[in-house]
This record gives C-alpha cells, structure tokens and sequence, in this order.
C-alpha cells in the first residue's frame, strides 16, 4: 500500500476547475452501461488482525462479484481462500480476544490470537444477529426467531428460545358445553383425556429438571404473528415483538407485463395504496426463559401515547376519534429496535408510532415487567426514519442515542442518574455511529464545514470534544475501524471518482490510497467540474439553497444562455455534496448541455438530506410548494448572476423530479417553458403508505394535504412543452400514474406533450438503449423549445 500526501489525495479527488478545457462527451457513451467508467468498491473489511484489507468488486460485463486483496497491485482472491475470509461487522468479545464472523449466513468464529478460524453453523437458513453471551463463553445468534447457543468449552449447539406463533398444544381449549358434556357422559374420552394431560405435565417435568433436554416451545397463540424476537445476552430474558395475524390489508395492485418471454401477458402483485395497508400495531412481550413465564409490556407509560396529534384533522374529515393509545411498533422489526447491555441486565427498545408523530426510547424493568421511558422524540409534521441509532456503552449502565431534537440530528449519552449530554451540537449532523472498544469515542460522518463536504469526525465520551479525523475533501462516504482501533478504513469518492478505499491513522493523519478502480479511458478525460453554490433563498428561513451550477468557464459578454433545471429524486436525499453522486449519468448529461450552450443548475430543494429538520419537513402537508418556490428562486438567480435567460427555462427529473417537473410546468408555466417528468408520481394517493402518510398523512383524514400536493390536480394549468418517459413495470412508481395524466390531457385537450413508455424497465432503469433512448428525447425537448 502506498501512502499518498494529502495535497496528492486531494488532487484525486477533485481536479481544480477549468483546469483544462473539458472532454467533449457524446450522448451514447454517457448513456452507455456504467462499466466504462470502472466499476467501484463496495463491500470492505479488515482481515482479523488488521493486516490486509479486502473488497468486493464487480465483473466488467457481468453481475457477478469478485472478492479482492487490496494493496499496491490488488489481488484476486481465490475461490479456493474464501473459506478462510472474515467478514464486514465482526462481532467482538470484551477482551477482544474473539470475534463472531457472520458469512453467507452461517456462523464462525476466530481466535484472535492464533488466527483459527472455527465454524458454528451450516444451515439452509441464514442465521443473523450474533452475540457473545453475558459471560462472554458462548455465542448465541437466531435463525428466523429460534435463538441458538454455542458453548465453546463443549462445541454444543443448543437452542435457547423457540417462540412459536401457534396455540399450546397443552392448553386447556376455549369452553363449550358440548365438549364438556362428552367429557361428562363419555368415560373412555375422559380417561384418554386424562392420559394425555398426565404425559403432558410429566414431559414439561422432564425437560425442566433435565439440563440436557432442549427448552420447549414457546406459544404466543395463533392470532399473531412474531415480527421481532431478541435475546439477553445472559439468556435469561426474551423480549418477543407480535402483531394480530389475518388483518385486511387492502386491495393488491395488478401490475401487467407485456414482454414476456412467454409471449403471453403476465401479471404480478403490487403493494397496496397509501392509507390502506397502515402498519399493525404491535404488542412487547418480555418471556423469563428460567419460567416460560410471559408477560405483556403495557406502552399505557409513555408520555403522549393516548393524545392524538390528528385530531383536529379526523374531526374535520368527519373521522371517528381515535380509542385509547395510538398504535405503536419497534422502530425496526429486525430487532434493531431493541438493545441489551453487554451483560444482559438492562434493555432499551425504540418505539414509534404509526402515525410517526412520537418516538420513544424506553427501559425495561425486567423483574416487575414494566416498560419506563427514558426520551420522547416528538414532532408535529414527521420523525425522521434516519438518525435512530442507540446503544448501550461498555460500562452497561450509559445509554447513546441520535436525536433531531434541536433540529439536527446529533449524539446523546444517557447516564445510570438520568443525566442526558449531548456530544455534538451545532447546525450540522452527524450519522453512522460507531463507537470504540472502551466506549471513550465515538466516530461519526459529520458535515461541519457545508452541509455537501462530509469527513469523519470524533467525538469524546468524556468532555464532548468533537474534530474532523479524516481531510479527504468532504467526500467520505462510510467508514470502518481497524480490529485494532488505531485506523479507519474510508470509503471516499468525489464528482467524477466513483466509491475508492482509503485508512486514515484513528487518531488523524495523513490517508493511505488502496485503490483506483476508474478505467484509463475514464481517468483520460477531462470533466466540468459542479460549482457548489448557496443560492439565496426568499422563503428558506434564512438558509439558502445549496445547488451545483455547470457552466463554461467564462461566459461570453452580453449573452444569455437557456437553462436546465434538475430534480433529484427521493425527496429526502442529497445530491449537493463532494461526493460521486448517484445521478453520474444525468452528470455527464449536464457536460453535454453545457458543450451545447446550456447552464444547468441542480438544486438541494427544501425535502432534501443534509440540512436539519426544518428544511426536511418544510413539504409537510403541501408537496411540491416549498420545492417550488426554491426553484423559481434559482431560476431568478441564474438570470441575475450567470447570464441565464429567463425565458428559456426547462426542467426535468426522475421519481419525485418527475413528479416536480410536473409541478413546476402546471403551476409556474410562464416560466418554465419545458420538462421532461420521468417515471413521475402524478397522484400521492396512489403511492404507498410508510412514505406518503409520513408527508401527507392519509387520504381519508387529510384529502386537502392530497389534493394540494397532486400534479393530476393542475393537469389543467399545462401551457408548455412536457415529455412524459417511464417504464411500464415500474414496481414502485406505477406506470398507471403516467397513464392517468395522459387521460387527463387528452380529455383536456392539450397540446405539446408526448408519452415514452420503456416495456422492460422498472423504476430504476438498467438497459443502455432505454437509457439512450430517454435522454435523447429530453435533449431533443430542449433543442426545439429553449434554443
């Protein structure tokens, strides 16, 4: 591995602007399979002893991955090695003596010291969550929701807990005076009754009095369903998550296929709508595994359960009030939501509820089964699905957390006194946690300096000092610790690199460059490097518009150039940032707009990542306003300082672009004179639940939220020239939403606008020649309407 200066580094990362005049790029190759450029890292890891690092790869031409060496001259790894390969996640024992390696769904472990390497499980089913047990002899790991043990000193794999969504079989059967009359007039039923009860109770005996015996079955009955289970680390408690079994979820979308190789047209089951298929209330149960005793953790404690946020809304939809407590689920049926310390003596769990509304953190009073909460996480618009980590510290008795409390998501200690400390502050957020092994620091991606450049930062357990570890231009994207602690190893990437592996000394320092995957062709070129620019926003509450602008060098005096406008997609997502975004084709399509005489600017919208809670909720209950008003304002700022011309305004994206696009042509069309909305949601209410009911509620409580926020609802207002390009088996956009609009316009009457339809494609496009074929229609839209 050679060591690479950071000034070297940073020339990697980003090449000074303009240095050169840029590659001229074709349509065809920037639309072609990705493999051109040089397939990226993906998955990496250390090896046990923090020696060697390894990654995966793609296949040029191929879906298949290799498994690499990384070093000066990376190195195949061999089928032949990979029995012997440690993974990504190892789990290590306190002493860090061992650790539990979890690959293609079977358990091993290493000794850390003569590096053997010890298979525990071969199993058709994957096992996951593995642990070291409360006094650190055994690893204990579940498959489905069996819990498992693996007793080192005997080599005995055993199991632990079996929850079972089934009735007992030994339990006395509902009453019915007609059972009870057999029993009564029938002796042969009474004693053969009587038999099996007497086998029944000696067997239950047996197993509890007999250490060899494998523990019984644990029923929860048949009207649930198990979603989660987790294990203390002492073995002595289960803590089980289920929901009612056979609730009507809603009707089921049928989506057509056309191109089959059947040659027939086939058809496949698509989720439910917005509003139909709402997520089940769950129940905690907690089990003594000494007792099989099983006891229902009542949520009646937790501040604000029984208040409903929506009131008002329900009661003005003439809605019935809603009962009781509000419905409420771990915040993930993994198992995620649910921690133990270390020893096994204290659990948290993280609850939210299905409105999304409220999130809690609880503990647990094992012995009097008791659930006690420990932090409220409110918000009137949504709690934010990121930034929901938590844990227990070594000492197992502090508890961390992430809150967006203060508006941005940051890192909260919680101490055995109640005390709660924030270790980062500011108008910034930190994410991907991970903390070393004496729970001294935690490590975190933090975007201090602009919300676009993240690094590495730490931050102290002790007296919450935070600075940046690593200084690789912003462009951090994950990041591991060594077995040792004492580096990181950094997945990095800038606007044309795409994912590079990179350690960095744990402590700071100077960065190490393991890999260059880009391709000679690729690396040859010369790139229009994104200006990050704060446009100003008019109704951003003081924060502007972080926006990447592509335009020539110099611009020519006195001229004014067409602009393109792009929407990312996902609404909450960032694509303003130092890193190789995941919209690289649209990238390079920008270069071939500018070649053209094009500026095109790319905005962070209000919705997107990045920017803290008030600019991630400012859609709530009125999508595509907010959004809106941001790109009007670039519109007018590229006029007013990069010679844009104001009348020459397109736009275009994909998903939630597409469905922006939409907005901007129907409800600014004086300014925006054409657009390209590509596999667009046209109506909210016909997306799915756990994204849309977060932003617009429902529609039966919330109709307005829906109708203000649905393009179909404007289909009226269309004046300019639109593109409507999506594939027909979209499973996440439907097709059907594409097809509706072009209904509308036809009974509408209206002019100027054409439907693409990809017969192969998905949401996410793959094949070149859809891609080609999209992106020559939107750069046909624009030649013929902004030139």
């Amino acid at each position: 591995m050679r060591r690479l200066a950071l000034p070297m580094l940073a020339a990697l990362l980003a090449a000074p602007a303009f240095a050169t005049a840029p590659t001229p790029i074709t349509l065809d190759q920037a639309m072609s399979h990705p493999d051109w450029i040089g397939t990226p890292v993906e998955a990496a890891w250390w090896s046990w002893d923090g020696k060697q690092i390894f990654y995966k790869q793609k296949r040029i031409g191929s879906s298949l991955r290799d498994t690499f060496l990384a070093g000066d001259k990376p190195r195949l790894v061999a089928d032949s090695e990979l029995s012997n390969q440690d993974s990504p996640n190892m789990v290590f024992n306190r002493e860090r003596t061992r650790a539990i390696v979890l690959r293609n769904g079977d358990v091993f472990e290493r000794d850390l010291k003569s590096g053997a390497l010890l298979q525990i499980s071969r199993g058709t089913a994957n096992a996951s969550a593995p642990q070291y047990s409360a006094d650190g002899r055994s690893v204990q790991f579940k498959v489905g929701n069996d819990w498992f043990s693996w007793n080192r000193a005997d080599r005995l794999l055993s199991p632990v807990a079996l929850p079972r969504a089934a009735k007992d079989p030994a339990a006395a059967p509902d009453e019915d005076y007609l059972r009870e009359m057999q029993l009564r007039l029938i002796t042969t039923l009474k004693r053969q009754k009587d038999e099996r009860d007497e086998t029944r109770a000696r067997a239950k005996a047996e197993r509890t009095a007999d250490a060899t015996r494998a523990p019984a079955p644990i029923y929860f009955g048949d009207k649930v369903s198990i979603d989660a289970s987790s294990l203390s680390p002492d073995g002595r408690w289960l803590m089980v998550a289920t929901s009612p079994k056979g609730s009507e979820n809603g009707r089921v979308g049928k989506m057509p296929r056309y191109v089959t190789e059947s040659g027939y047209e086939e058809f496949d089951d698509q989720r439910t709508r917005v509003g139909r298929n709402l997520p089940l209330a769950q129940s905690l149960k907690l089990v003594d595994l000494r007792t099989g005793a099983i006891k229902d953790l009542s949520f009646d404690s937790l501040p604000g359960i029984a208040t409903d946020p929506l009131a008002g809304l329900r009661e003005a939809a003439k809605q019935p009030a809603l009962k009781g407590n509000r419905a409420t689920r771990l915040e993930n049926d993994e198992g995620d939501g649910i921690a133990w310390s270390d020893n096994g003596a204290k659990v948290a769990v993280m609850l939210r509820t299905v409105d999304n509304k409220d999130r809690w953190l609880a503990g647990v009073d094992l012995e009097g089964a008791r659930l006690k909460s420990l932090h409220r996480l409110t918000d009137n618009a949504w709690i934010n699905y990121s930034y929901n980590d938590f844990g227990w510290l070594p000492d197992n008795s502090t508890l961390w957390f992430m809150s967006e409390e203060t508006g941005y998501a940051h890192l909260y200690t919680l101490g055995a006194d109640g005390r709660q400390r924030a270790l980062t502050s500011g108008k910034w957020e930190a994410s991907n946690v991970k903390w070393n092994a004496d729970g001294s620091m935690a490590y975190m991606l933090c975007n201090r300096r602009t919300p676009g450049e993240y690094e590495v930062c730490s931050a102290s357990a002790k007296d919450a000092t935070v600075r940046e570890v690593t200084q690789l231009s912003g462009g951090v994207e994950q990041f591991d610790l060594s077995p040792d602690q004492r580096k990181l190893l950094v997945h990095y990437s800038s606007a044309y690199v795409p994912s590079q592996l990179a350690t960095v000394p744990a402590a700071g320092g100077a960065a190490t460059r393991l890999t260059d995957t880009r391709s000679a062709e690729y690396k040859a070129r010369e790139w229009i490097q994104p200006q990050m620019v704060a446009v100003p926003s008019t109704h951003g509450a003081g924060q502007p518009i972080w926006s990447k602008l592509y335009r020539p060098a110099t611009l020519e005096p006195g001229k004014k150039y067409p602009v393109v406008m792009f929407v990312h997609g996902a609404g909450y997502l960032q694509n303003t940032h130092n890193r190789f975004p995941n919209y690289f084709r649209e990238q390079m399509f920008h270069n071939l707009l500018v070649e053209k005489g094009y500026i095109v600017l790319d905005m962070d919208y209000r919705a997107s990542k990045g920017y803290g809670r008030d600019w991630r909720t400012a859609i709530y209950r009125q999508m595509g306003h907010p959004e809106l008003d941001d790109y009007v304002d670039g519109a007018k700022w590229l006029a007013a300082n990069h010679q844009g011309d104001i009348d020459k305004v397109g736009i275009y994206g994909g998903s939630y672009g597409g469905f922006m696009t939409f907005m901007a042509l129907l409800r600014e069309p004086d300014l925006f004179k054409a657009g390209a909305a590509l596999r667009p949601v046209t109506d909210w209410t016909t997306y799915n639940h756990g994204y849309t009911a977060n932003i617009l509620n429902t529609p039966d409580i919330d109709p307005e939220a829906y109708r203000k926020s649905s393009p179909i609802e404007y289909a009226d207002k269309l004046k300019g020239h639109l593109l409507i390009a999506h594939g027909m088996v979209d499973d996440n956009v439907f097709f059907q939403d594409s097809v509706r609009m072009t209904q509308r316009f036809i009974e509408l009457k209206k002019d100027n606008w054409e439907l693409a339809a990809y017969p192969l494609e998905r949401h996410a496009y793959v094949q070149p020649e859809s891609w080609y074929d999209q992106y020559r229609r939107i750069y046909k839209l624009f030649e013929s309407t902004l030139k």
